[in-house]
């Protein structure tokens, strides 16, 4: 999993390409919703006041659903394995299977309806609402974007305008390009300077091995792996240069459709990760240990050390785990028109909620 950024953001492409085939076949569940014609889907903060706080006490049967990851599991969804081992969904009322995703992606499941939840990403679900697919981000499991651009330390690579006469191993996509410019751009550098290199399934350790310089990854997983290695790093964090690029990465997400037909699953399904993330921030060593009962297979010590490098940032410095503000919604969506990756105006206010969140 070293090359998880990279990895995800392939994933991401494909669900993209599946999104607008759902979008071409109504096969999204939501006919004539907000954006398309006939009726529009009751606004996310509307249904969600209308519904209530569920009660963990007497909780009536709310069903079977299932929430699909985004990759394998790692320590950006341990919330959700504690939440299930200590029956936290359960105690309101629902049954949830964590499931992993197929090629095309999580967004492409919570789209279609096959499954109820999803873990996503800001980008992924701004280019779905782009394309009048009604995806929704019910929390932000983590409050700021831990993701930038990581590169051997003797390579010297410690801000962007340092990006200049390297080569940046990378998924081919026209966002790579355009964080990149931006950043190099606020420093008086050109990214015309950079080498854009495909590198492929390639993972990070493997590909500066090679002839790539630096590569977009999530600190929390393969730089903690590169600390484990002995290997140093520079990081140069998109959220240190650009504010329009601390975006939510990853987040929950849900469909229009569900909230307006079964708020009281969303409510329960909410409220239980959010105590599942509040006792990972408590007790990283001991959700650590519930994440790796629940897959043995993951590498015990990157988890350890992965869950106590990641905790406090869950939460970081938000009211409470999960909340999201507009002006993160709107900056990152600002920042891709401005580099010609979005072509509309989106409502800002029906892509995100916190509405169901524990008050």
């Amino acid at each position: 999993m070293a090359g998880q950024a990279k990895a995800w953001r392939n994933k991401g492409i494909a669900a993209v390409t599946a999104l607008l085939l759902l979008a071409g076949c109504g096969g999204n569940g939501n006919e004539g919703g907000e954006n398309g014609g006939g009726s529009a889907a009751a606004s996310p903060s509307a249904t969600a006041s209308a519904s209530g706080q569920a009660s963990p006490e007497g909780a009536k049967d709310l069903g079977k659903v299932k929430v699909v990851l985004d990759w394998t599991p790692n320590t950006n969804h341990t919330g959700l394995y504690v939440a299930e081992a200590q029956e936290l969904w359960k105690k309101r009322g629902l049954d949830v299977e964590i499931v992993q995703p197929p090629e095309s992606g999580a967004d492409q499941m919570v789209a279609s309806g096959a499954a109820a939840f999803g873990v996503g990403a800001q980008e992924g679900l701004t280019l779905a609402r782009e394309q009048d697919i009604p995806i929704v981000s019910l929390a932000a499991i983590i409050q700021h974007n831990t993701s930038g651009f990581a590169s051997p330390a003797d390579k010297n690579i410690k801000e962007p305008k340092d990006f200049d006469g390297h080569t940046y191993g990378g998924w081919g996509s026209p966002a790579e390009e355009a964080v990149i410019g931006s950043m190099m751009k606020g420093q008086g550098a050109d990214a015309k300077k950079v080498k854009f290199v495909n590198a492929g399934t390639a993972d990070f350790f493997t590909a500066i091995q090679k002839d790539i310089d630096f590569e977009w990854i999530f600190y929390a997983w393969t730089g903690i792996e590169a600390e484990q290695r002995g290997i140093k790093l520079n990081m140069v964090y998109l959220s240190d240069f650009d504010k329009k690029l601390d975006y939510y990465t990853p987040v929950l997400t849900t469909s229009e459709k569900m909230i307006k037909d079964k708020p009281d699953a969303v409510r329960a399904f909410v409220e239980g990760a959010a105590e599942g993330y509040q006792y990972a921030i408590d007790h990283p060593d001991e959700a650590a240990d519930i994440l790796l009962k629940a897959n043995p297979d993951l590498n015990a010590d990157l988890v350890k050390a992965s869950q106590r490098w990641l905790s406090p940032k869950y939460k970081d410095d938000a009211p409470r785990w999960g909340e999201q503000k507009r002006e993160v919604w709107s900056g990152y969506a600002e920042f891709l028109k401005t580099n010609g990756l979005l072509t509309k105006d989106l409502d800002y206010d029906a892509m995100f909620t916190n509405e169901f969140l524990p008050q």
